[in-house]
């Protein structure tokens, strides 16, 4: 069997936690680029010290200008990886940490659909809650200097999926 380590050690699989349900169905458009909708969200029992190993994708179309018969216009989407305490009384309305790089991309009309991929490896900060329950976020936004109000990049429902592979310290 192979082994995964790190730098404290070989580390063994203590889970999969993941989810296909997106939850977002829009994504509006607009000028700023920190209006961000959740994607997909999987919830994630950790410990201090647990290394996640984390890979998301989902799917944006764009049909901007579609309902005015118009050419529509090309949209910039970005996207990335966050967390959140689900157990410290707040959930969502609590603090949330970005996780990854930001990632981005544009989709034209031409273009039209648009994967959103990532990944990244995150460890669990070493004062995390003991037994408190971590919130995985796939987040992203979207914007144009060319927008129309109302105008959103439509969320392709059945195409997404987020998935945390918890790493703990392997036993001898």
């Amino acid at each position: 069997m192979p082994t995964i380590t790190n730098a404290t050690g070989p580390l063994a699989l203590a889970g999969i936690h993941a989810t296909d349900e997106v939850v977002a169905t829009t994504l509006p458009v607009d000028l700023a680029t920190d209006t961000y909708r959740t994607m997909l969200r999987v919830v994630v029992p950790v410990a201090a010290g647990d290394l996640l190993d984390i890979s998301g994708w989902a799917r944006v179309t764009n049909d901007t200008g579609k309902s005015r018969g118009t050419a529509g216009y090309t949209v910039g989407v970005g996207w990335h990886l966050w967390m959140y305490d689900a157990s410290d009384g707040q959930g969502s309305a609590g603090v949330w940490t970005r996780i990854s790089p930001l990632c981005g991309d544009n989709v034209s009309r031409d273009r039209h659909h648009m994967p959103l991929a990532i990944s990244t490896l995150y460890t669990v900060p070493d004062d995390w809650p003991e037994g408190h329950l971590m919130v995985v976020v796939l987040r992203a936004d979207a914007h144009s200097t060319a927008w129309v109000a109302g105008d959103p990049l439509t969320v392709d429902q059945a195409y997404g999926q987020l998935t945390a592979r918890r790493l703990i310290p392997a036993t001898t």
